[in-house]
């Protein structure tokens, strides 16, 4: 499929959308992405355009192109990716008060939510439960069957959900923030993170990194446990201040009931229990990584020391904004590799042997020659 050509299940919204924009869509689960045109809807009262500069590419995105969570969140074809939105700002509508053309402008995991219910009015939209994502969930503008995401030349998103992008940052590697870097940059806030706790981040990957930059920035004494030795020299220079075998059981007990907080970032199966003795009294490990399995959890390692399992998902808009705000005054960013659009099944390929550092970032430019 070219540019320029529908695919079918748009034919039917011809006429009813405002302007097309190139985009990179794939069709069905076994499909390579490929370029085509998408629907947009032009600027309403309280929106915002953005042309996409970067966007980076999520585990979320590879899951559900393959539709690899049909169990959970069932994938809709044809699918546009993409969460990890950075761009500049191209037009705003009539109300828009906090964007202006020219603005750099972010945006992550959600574009739209009831904004009525407790969680929205407590700043946690990403607990609504009629939260809008921003691919693969229904549109309500009806511009689309669903919202397409961030492998797109543009795209027009309500303000509320419109984030400020600090200049001073590198604008590929601010990309992976809006998802990696919330997910973890949030249960550390939750959970008080803060000079002088010791904080454990498990496994060094996208996510892992990112934790390991945020326990370290907020002066944490910051440990990475890995499987893998060759990763120790990375994690120190990530800002990790001891790295950790986690096969060596005599290093593992060495760290026996001291952290105050371990972040798990691991999504492959995996021994949980050896990381819940490590945690003080009233310790606590959080879960952001998502195994194929449930895994399995020793009531007793919880009840010595009144230790407590949690998960967390990204964070509201605010918090989001917070989180930008702290990645700008400590120079945070991802580690990325930039890639064109047209790498974009390579990089997926890569991705599912994690055989990157740490995330990809696309180059958005690049579309415009599709």
């Amino acid at each position: 499929m070219k540019c320029g050509e529908m695919p079918e299940p748009l034919q039917l919204l011809k006429g009813q959308f405002m302007y097309q924009t190139k985009a990179f869509s794939a069709a069905t689960a076994t499909s390579p992405l490929t370029s085509v045109a998408i629907p947009r809807r032009d600027p309403k009262d309280r929106d915002v355009q953005i042309e996409i500069l970067f966007c980076g590419i999520c585990n979320s995105d590879l899951h559900a192109a393959r539709n690899e969570w049909k169990d959970i969140m069932p994938t809709t074809y044809p699918i546009v990716p993409g969460h990890e939105i950075v761009g500049r700002v191209t037009e705003v509508g009539s109300a828009v008060t906090k964007f202006k053309p020219g603005d750099l402008a972010a945006v992550g995991c959600m574009v739209d939510s009831d904004q009525s219910c407790p969680n929205c009015k407590a700043g946690l939209e990403n607990f609504c439960p009629n939260a809008t994502f921003t691919f693969n969930s229904p549109d309500k503008h009806g511009t689309a069957p669903m919202t397409y995401g961030g492998y797109s030349d543009s795209i027009v998103v309500d303000e509320h959900f419109v984030l400020s992008v600090p200049d001073n940052l590198d604008l590929a590697g601010t990309a992976p923030l809006l998802c990696a870097g919330i997910t973890t940059y949030s249960p550390m806030r939750h959970h008080g993170v803060t000079k002088g706790n010791k904080v454990g981040v498990i496994g060094l990957g996208g996510l892992g990194h990112m934790g390991v930059k945020f326990a370290h920035a907020f002066g944490a004494h910051t440990v990475v446990f890995t499987t893998s030795p060759k990763k120790k020299e990375d994690a120190l220079r990530l800002g990790a201040d001891e790295v950790v075998v986690s096969t060596n059981a005599n290093e593992m007990k060495s760290h026996a009931s001291t952290f105050d907080f371990i972040l798990d970032t691991v999504a492959v199966d995996h021994d949980i229990n050896q990381y819940l003795n490590l945690l003080r009294l009233d310790g606590n490990l959080t879960i952001v990584g998502v195994p194929s399995k449930p895994l399995a959890l020793s009531s007793f390692a919880l009840i010595i020391g009144r230790r407590s399992v949690s998960g967390s998902n990204i964070g509201g808009i605010a918090e989001t904004q917070e989180m930008l705000g702290f990645c700008g005054q400590h120079n945070i960013t991802s580690d990325v590799e930039v890639i064109p659009i047209q790498k974009v099944n390579e990089a997926y390929e890569r991705l599912a042997k994690s055989d990157v550092k740490y995330r990809f970032s696309i180059d958005m430019a690049s579309l415009k020659s599709e």
